[in-house]
């Protein structure tokens, strides 16, 4: 156990087979980091056949077209949305307008379908940068509308907090059973390690295996709540089995963690031995930004399993087994 008393792995945990039994499952963004966890999750521990769950392809079904969104959802009994149009902090500051389109739009067509359809349950997954700036931390699902979302990533953050007024627009109006999760910032296996769009952990990961000088935007002192994405995988499968509510409820690791702190233990794991630069010129964004799970915890029953140490080894793992091959003989 660490230090709030998680098991590490979640082991001995009860899963709700019996919920999911002769369903049709849309999972949307299932191809993607978070989303290829969640169908992981269905499989391997809800035992659902992969032929239950549908997975849309880009490619055939643009998610911002209402039409193809309609068709993906013929027949389906629970949606989990995942969805969106995503990036680390410079993508989001740099294409706010595009962003907030693309998101706007899949999210307006997913719950339009989801509840033309009359689907049984759906999902959306949200994001705690939809929170407002200003907001104290930890942050309290009644302090969504209190403010603006911080300016470097707005166009994503005002987006990602519609997901909550469609919910309980579409509940209101046409009894659409549809919960929304705010998340806060999910890293792990299968994330993107791309230095231009890539987010704070696989971005210092492939730094510390590649470069030989290690620079990090901000001062270090930033405090963040990083969350492993097999816990958000399982928040997001409790969710549609536990929750009743179109409020929405944060998820997350319940354990923040300066930056600082959060390098030195990928310096220690990656076996970095180059120099560190903490650039305070570059974007850092609140001083302390974490959720609260309290609601999460009473509602569904959901608390982190794994800690960040884990989190970060598998991480690392994952990563040198497959982009990091060449990375690693650099260093």
């Amino acid at each position: 156990m660490d230090r709030k008393g998680r098991l590490v792995g979640m082991q001995n945990q009860k899963y709700n087979a019996d919920f999911w039994k002769n369903k049709k499952i849309l999972v949307t963004g299932g191809r993607g980091f978070v989303g290829s966890h969640v169908v992981k999750n269905l499989i391997e521990k809800r035992g659902v056949l992969k032929e239950s769950i549908v997975i849309p392809k880009s490619k055939s079904c643009d998610l911002r077209i209402y039409n193809d969104t309609q068709e993906v959802l013929k027949g389906i009994n629970i949606v989990l949305h995942l969805a969106a149009d995503v990036g680390g902090i410079a993508y989001s500051s740099s294409h706010p307008a595009t962003q907030m389109r693309n998101c706007l739009l899949i999210d307006a067509n997913v719950f339009e379908a989801a509840s033309n359809e009359k689907v049984e349950r759906m999902v959306c997954v949200s994001s705690a940068v939809a929170y407002p700036v200003d907001a104290p931390s930890p942050l309290k699902e009644e302090y969504l509308f209190l403010g603006e979302p911080a300016r470097g990533g707005y166009g994503y953050g005002f987006a990602k907090r519609m997901s909550t007024v469609l919910a309980r627009a579409y509940k209101e109006e046409k009894g659409l059973n549809a919960s929304v999760l705010l998340s806060s910032n999910a890293y792990g296996p299968g994330d993107n390690f791309d230095l231009s769009h890539g987010h704070v952990i696989p971005s210092l990961i492939r730094k510390c295996l590649s470069e030989k000088e290690l620079v990090v935007w901000g001062d270090g002192t930033q405090k963040r709540d990083f969350f492993y994405v097999g816990d958000f995988a399982e928040g997001v499968v409790l969710a549609a089995e536990k929750l009743g509510t179109a409020d929405p409820v944060n998820i997350g690791s319940a354990d923040p963690i300066t930056i600082a702190e959060l390098v030195k233990s990928i310096v220690r794991l990656t076996n970095f031995k180059g120099k560190i630069i903490f650039d305070s010129t570059k974007p850092q964004g609140q001083k302390i930004r974490s959720v609260s799970i309290e609601k999460a915890k009473s509602l569904m029953g959901f608390f982190p399993s794994f800690t960040l140490e884990e989190g970060i080894k598998r991480t690392i793992d994952w990563y040198l087994k497959h982009d990091g091959k060449r990375d690693s003989k650099k260093s």
